[in-house]
This record gives structure tokens, C-alpha cells and sequence, in this order.
């Protein structure tokens, strides 16, 4: 990763970059993949009452034209998986909501565990982030990040009572 930060002059470069940098919230200059989750919980919010395969239908297309975001603006900057690029995070994040009612609760949870793998990056996690190139390479952990945050909020959600309690779902 680069210790060059990106500027709105990248940012607005072309748009690809607007994307690949989470509109601009992966400019922050500590914590870009946490600031640059911040998007998806609005897009997480608006879309969580569509259809389950309409809404992973979009997972599957912010993933295929992420992986060109990402491409694109990793050549633009010269550097593998640059800071400033986080629309990995975005869709890593509406990945953990997969099927997940959505309430303020359920999206702060959401938030904390996909951040939590998205960083820890257990086992096969961290192998693809190492060894997978490209657009490709940076998008996929963070699906799987994102798989792992969301089957831990599913069973938080349906298995726990309290918690269901406290994030108001019942």
C-alpha cells in the first residue's frame, strides 16, 4: 500500500477512480477502509427491503464492475491496492447484510463485524489478499470478509434472542 494519500484531483480523475475511491470517503488520510465502509451503510440501508436475489443480483454487479474500479484506479496510481481505493469495502459490507433485516442495530453490528475481518483477515482470507493480483485481488477478501460478518450476524440475529432484543428486530 502506498504512503502517497490520493487527492479530489485523483478522485475526480475519471470515474472509475470516483468508485474505486468510495466517492471520495476512501480520501480520508488514517482509516480509509473504515471511512470508506461509512457509504455502504447508507447503500445497505436503501436497498435492504429489495428482494434477496435482486439484492444480491446488485452485490454481483457492484463486484464485477468493482473488480474494473479497482483494476483501473490500482494503474492509475501505480500501486496494488492503494489506501484510498475502498469500493472493496462497500461491497464487502452489503455482502454482510445478505438477507439480514435491516434496522440501526443490525447495521452498527454489521458495520464492527465485517471491519473486524475485513482486518483480521483469518486463514484463506489472507491468502487470497496476498497472492490474488489486480482488481480481482482486492475485491475478493473482502467478499469473504464479508461472508464471514454476515453468517456471524445471522446467527446473532436469529440464535440470540437478546441481541435480536437489543437490535430491536422482534
Amino acid at each position: 500500500m502506498s504512503k502517497k494519500l490520493a487527492t479530489v484531483a485523483d478522485l475526480l480523475h475519471s470515474p472509475a477512480n470516483f468508485f474505486a475511491f468510495g466517492f471520495g470517503s476512501g480520501l480520508a488520510p488514517y482509516a480509509s477502509g473504515t471511512f470508506g465502509t461509512l457509504p455502504a451503510l447508507v447503500i445497505c440501508a436503501l436497498l435492504g427491503g429489495l428482494h434477496l436475489l435482486l439484492y444480491v443480483a446488485i452485490i454481483a454487479i457492484a463486484f464485477a464492475v468493482g473488480v474494473w474500479f479497482c483494476n483501473e484506479a490500482t494503474t492509475y496510481l501505480g500501486t496494488h491496492d492503494h489506501g484510498a481505493i475502498v469500493w472493496d469495502e462497500i461491497v464487502g459490507m452489503m455482502v454482510t447484510m445478505i438477507a439480514v433485516p435491516v434496522s440501526a442495530g443490525t447495521l452498527i453490528a454489521g458495520f464492527f463485524l465485517f471491519r473486524f475481518f475485513d482486518v483480521w483477515k483469518p486463514g484463506p482470507i489472507r491468502w487470497m489478499d496476498e497472492n490474488i493480483d489486480g482488481g480481482l485481488g482486492i475485491m475478493i477478501d473482502d467478499v469473504f470478509a464479508g461472508l464471514l460478518a454476515c453468517i456471524c450476524l445471522h446467527v446473532l440475529v436469529y440464535y440470540v434472542p437478546q441481541v435480536a432484543e437489543f437490535m430491536r428486530l422482534h
